[in-house]
């Protein structure tokens, strides 16, 4: 795959589903709940704390540390709550499934970004 397509993948998973989420599974709030998951990815000022900020073939999952399992195990948490806390956890946990889909695709080009990955124990585990 290419980095174009992994970009447009990436970005339309961050911004178009999200929207179809929000209007099929909150109809009646639907603008609100895609305002919400919107906001979830505010999660990424995690990568602000990383050294370089921005490196094109590193795998955010369990790098940065609102990306990580015991992170993503709280917006579990967040599901069994109704409401706004119920949208965040939606949101965050459907951020973080994007991340995943875009490590993927990373590691379909780049072997060697799967061995240097965090995430590379959790993958040969599977």
């Amino acid at each position: 795959m290419s980095a174009l397509a992994q970009t447009l993948i990436h970005y339309s998973l961050h911004l178009g589903f999200p929207l179809l989420i929000a209007f099929v599974f909150f109809r009646g709030t639907w603008k609100r709940a895609y305002l919400i998951f919107l906001l979830t990815m505010l999660v990424d000022l995690d990568h602000l704390i990383a050294n370089p900020i921005f490196q094109a073939d590193r795998c955010s999952i369990n790098f940065h540390p609102l990306h990580t399992f015991y992170a993503m195990l709280g917006y579990v948490v967040l599901l069994f709550f109704r409401g706004t806390y119920r949208l965040l956890g939606v949101g965050l946990l459907f951020h973080m499934l994007t991340d995943f889909i875009d490590c993927l695709c990373t590691f379909s080009r780049c072997a060697e970004c799967l061995q240097d990955s965090p995430i590379y124990g959790f993958l040969t585990n599977l």
